[in-house]
């Protein structure tokens, strides 16, 4: 019987750039939420981090999918929320057309998801799609793309096309 080995070897540059990245991104969004009492973190946040500091090769990391997807599925979801309100069906309502508007621009981001749901659940109003969204994916990519320059050829973020 074949043994399989579930852990692939990894060069330890890119796990201490991973640590980076999330860690400064993460940690200015929360700086702000936490000590400043900023609007900055919103959860699906964490899982953006996860594909552009633990898989930045990813079509669903990159840029256009990282902002439309986050985007787009605000704008759906404060739109849902500001026309229904709060429902079981609205938050349901909410993420499906976040993800068939992903799909149709070409920007599927599954983080994108989260942010639709969570703009039904905090009962946003159009100002979030800037302040967290746009904000927190601007630092996120950010952190992503310092992060790869400061760790020259170990990963390439953006990838160039």
């Amino acid at each position: 019987m074949k043994k399989i080995n579930i852990f692939t070897p990894i060069d330890f540059r890119i796990i201490i750039m991973t640590f980076v990245g999330s860690f400064c991104s993460i940690g200015l969004l929360a700086y702000g939420a936490n000590v400043q009492n900023w609007s900055t973190l919103v959860a699906s946040f964490g899982a953006s981090a996860v594909l552009l500091f633990g898989a930045p090769t990813s079509p669903l990391a990159q840029p256009r999918n990282l902002f439309g997807g986050h985007l787009i599925s605000a704008i759906v979801g404060v739109s849902i929320y500001q026309l229904f309100g709060e429902t079981w069906w609205s938050i349901a309502l909410a993420v499906t057309l976040a993800i068939i508007a992903m799909m149709l621009t070409a920007t599927t981001h599954p983080p994108g998801g989260a942010t639709a749901m969570v703009s039904v659940l905090n009962h946003a109003n159009y100002s979030f799609v800037f302040l967290p969204i746009l904000l927190g994916a601007v630092v996120l990519f950010t952190a992503a793309v310092l992060s790869s320059r400061i760790f020259p050829n170990l990963r390439e973020y953006p990838l160039k096309k």
